[in-house]
């Protein structure tokens, strides 16, 4: 007889491979450029590197917005923002939040017997006073060194005064190499069991504070700057990615790694005021690929291919068909779930996912501060519109032959972008009273 447990959820495994343990690491802010294997050559990521070499490197992954809040709802739900509700990021008192009710992703993996953690950032609990949306609500056993108050501009170094009940350990301590003792600690805890572990970093997100060591090595290297080769993101960065080789080194010692699926990636584009996202358009709070292209590599020993690279538009929302499949799990009964698995993608990279088109709907009530305006965008192929509310504007790209965005090709043609436009309303349509 199968197992169920109280959400419905079946237990049988789906892929021969049996049921892996879950490592997710997801960075603040990051962009789709500064990663060594993604091709940047000032940063330092050797960790990030390797993994990429063990596992399949995503060329086309995006984040389903362009800011936090609304990527971390698709990842945890499986669902577009949109149909979750929530489309900017949360405010400190803000009155959306992800709700308990929702079969959020680690609630399943708990049910089916996962030990699951959350360590770092979470930026869905909607009114910090009243935490409805508290991530212990959402299946996490384990809540380490999260915000309890609103984040604001990012505190790197004690005291945390988004969470002011965490002390630090010693003098001078680095929240980033903090989470990632925190993460090593908890699988020597907990690798007798399925475990599900969530690292969400708070770095880079401005404003960035690097390790003053680190930063000024990076700041005596040939071609530094302030938006591309930004010393204080790169030292950042190389925090995150030596915490990406202590879980891997870990993950070895507890003799667990050859079944273990360990995934990077990040929740929207770079921020223009700190970094570059060339040769990519754009950056945070934008719907042109430097907003929402993220980097994503994806380990699974005996699955993914080694060292490949996959070029299939995939999204953050896709996570969760992807890791229940994997869990040998189902949705329970009646949840839409708009992501695709695409675990087929990982043993055959050149494969592509039969999904008609990836959608995106960012309403704002007025521009970003970042730059960013109120937005919907439709990928179809190659081809990619994005529609300005704030104007009633539409832009047309090919990104196949232009993936900077530099020519828009509405007015040349309009009846691909007339197509588009309806297919994006249409899908808008079913979310908007």
């Amino acid at each position: 007889m199968r197992r169920r447990d109280f959400l419905g959820v079946a237990a049988q495994p789906l892929l021969a491979k049996g049921r892996p343990n879950i490592v997710v690491i997801l960075a603040d802010d990051l962009g789709w450029a500064e990663l060594g294997c993604y091709g940047n050559r000032f940063n330092e990521t050797p960790n990030l590197d390797a993994l990429a070499a063990q596992g399949v490197r995503f060329t086309q992954s995006y984040a389903p917005s362009p800011v936090c809040s609304p990527t971390r709802a698709s990842y945890m739900t499986g669902q577009y923002p949109a149909r979750v509700g929530i489309n900017d990021y949360l405010r400190a008192n803000d009155p959306k939040f992800l709700s308990p009710d929702l079969p959020a992703l680690p609630k399943l993996l708990a049910a089916a017997g996962y030990e699951t953690a959350l360590i770092g950032k979470w930026h869905l609990m909607g009114d910090y006073q009243l935490r409805p949306g508290n991530p212990a609500r959402h299946g996490f056993q384990r809540v380490i060194c999260s915000e309890t108050a609103y984040i604001g501009p990012g505190y790197y170094f004690p005291p945390y005064r988004h969470m002011p009940q965490v002390a630090p350990r010693k003098e001078g301590e680095y929240l980033t190499d903090r989470l990632n003792q925190e993460a090593v600690e908890w699988l020597s805890a907990n690798a007798s069991k399925p475990f599900f572990l969530c690292l969400n970093h708070y770095a880079p997100h401005t404003r960035l504070a690097a390790k003053p060591g680190k930063a000024a090595r990076y700041r005596a290297k040939p071609g530094a700057g302030k938006n591309r080769n930004n010393p204080e993101l790169a030292a950042m960065l190389e925090s995150i990615d030596e915490g990406v080789g202590a879980l891997m080194k870990k993950l070895d010692e507890l003799k667990v790694a050859g079944n273990t699926i360990l995934i990077f990636t990040s929740d929207n584009g770079g921020e223009l005021n700190v970094t570059s996202n060339a040769p990519l358009r754009g950056g945070k709070s934008m719907l042109y690929e430097g907003g929402i292209r993220v980097p994503l590599i994806v380990r699974w020993p005996g699955v993914a291919m080694k060292g490949a690279e996959c070029a299939a538009p995939v999204m953050t929302g896709d996570f969760y068909p992807t890791l229940l499949e994997a869990a040998g799990l189902r949705p329970p009964q009646g949840h839409i779930v708009d992501g695709v698995s695409f675990a087929p993608l990982l043993a055959k990279p050149d494969a592509r996912l039969e999904r008609e088109a990836l959608y995106w709907y960012y309403p704002l009530e007025k521009p970003h501060f970042l730059g960013g305006r109120s937005s919907g965008a439709i990928r179809q192929g190659d081809w990619k519109l994005i529609e300005f509310y704030d104007k009633d504007e539409v832009e047309l790209f090919n990104l196949r032959d232009d993936p900077g965005e530099a020519r828009n090709l509405a007015g040349a043609e309009p009846a691909r972008a007339q197509r588009m436009v309806a297919n994006l309303r249409a899908w808008r349509g079913h979310f908007r009273p």
